[in-house]
């Protein structure tokens, strides 16, 4: 029998239980990852730190739950926030009050704005990810595996999408860039390595050239940053001695071990180029894959 049907449907026969939208907020602060959590300011566990989230609404999508609560509990616009489902979570016990059945999110903002509380949240601020792995704060209800659960999906995003540019501002240095694996995965990367992998990789792209001091040009043809010339006779169709030699030098200089100018050549006084992450690539064209050793 359909139990929707009209006929012999019994609404006492199933037990009422509700549904809630929680959601993992992440961002960089002085240089560590960082969650958003809001104090509960109502039963149960009332003063506890908390995942921002709330009930469900009998009219409302999933997606609209978690964007409105997260909203409504810490003033922060969904619309800034990279906000994606991570899973559902319904073990009973796991809320006091009822049968509750969440579905959580976790969302990445790089330009946070000061969280403030809101709704049922007393208070909203942001708490190092490292500190609730090791104990230090204790999340009301099951947060704390819901939180392990966000930063191991996010971790392992890092290796096949461009997330870790929604940590940086819309146009980022490849340092930049860099620093973000190394504090998601807590591991110290090869910059030279890096640099090559992200240049080399279609989910990134070079949007501005820059120059040096003498007005030099360097492009995205340019791996090496070595300068295109600028001088008449001097390119590398030129057939003077000194336009082969330096056509040579290009050549020497693309196929060495790229060092990372931004942190070995803080004085040059030369613009780190400026990138943005590709849109729509496909999973198997952005492999930046995660060591499996800690950083000492």
């Amino acid at each position: 029998m359909n139990p929707c049907g009209s006929a012999g449907y019994d609404p006492g026969a199933f037990p009422a239980f509700a549904v809630t939208a929680d959601v993992a907020v992440f961002t960089m602060r002085g240089g560590a990852l960082q969650v958003l959590l809001v104090e509960r300011g109502v039963e149960p566990y009332r003063g506890a730190w908390a995942l921002p989230g709330g009930f469900v609404r009998i009219d409302e999508d999933l997606d609209a739950a978690a964007a409105r609560e997260l909203a409504e509990e810490t003033g922060i616009d969904p619309r800034e926030a990279h906000l994606e489902q991570l899973g559902s979570y319904g073990g009973p016990g796991r809320d006091p009050r009822m049968r509750v059945v969440t579905v959580a999110y976790w969302a990445v903002c790089a330009n946070l704005p000061a969280p403030v509380g809101g709704s049922d949240a007393a208070y909203a601020d942001l708490a190092p990810v490292s500190k609730i792995e090791r104990g230090g704060i204790a999340l009301a209800f099951d947060h704390e595996r819901i939180l392990r659960d966000a930063v191991e999906r996010l971790r392992s995003k890092l290796e096949y999408t461009t997330i870790g540019s929604k940590f940086c501002p819309p146009k980022f240095t490849i340092s930049e860039l860099r620093k973000v694996y190394e504090t998601v995965w807590d591991t110290s990367l090869d910059p030279g390595n890096f640099q090559r992998k992200v240049r080399g990789n279609r989910g990134f792209r070079m949007i501005e050239t820059e120059r040096d001091d003498g007005g030099n040009v360097f492009g995205p043809a340019s791996s090496s940053r070595i300068p295109c010339d600028t001088e008449p006779g001097g390119g590398a169709g030129s057939r003077s001695p000194a336009g082969r030699r330096k056509a040579s030098e290009r050549a020497a200089a693309l196929l060495a071990p790229e060092p990372d100018y931004d942190s070995e050549y803080p004085s040059i006084g030369r613009p780190a180029s400026l990138w943005t992450a590709v849109a729509g690539i496909p999973k198997l064209d952005l492999p930046i894959p995660r060591p499996r050793t800690p950083r000492q």
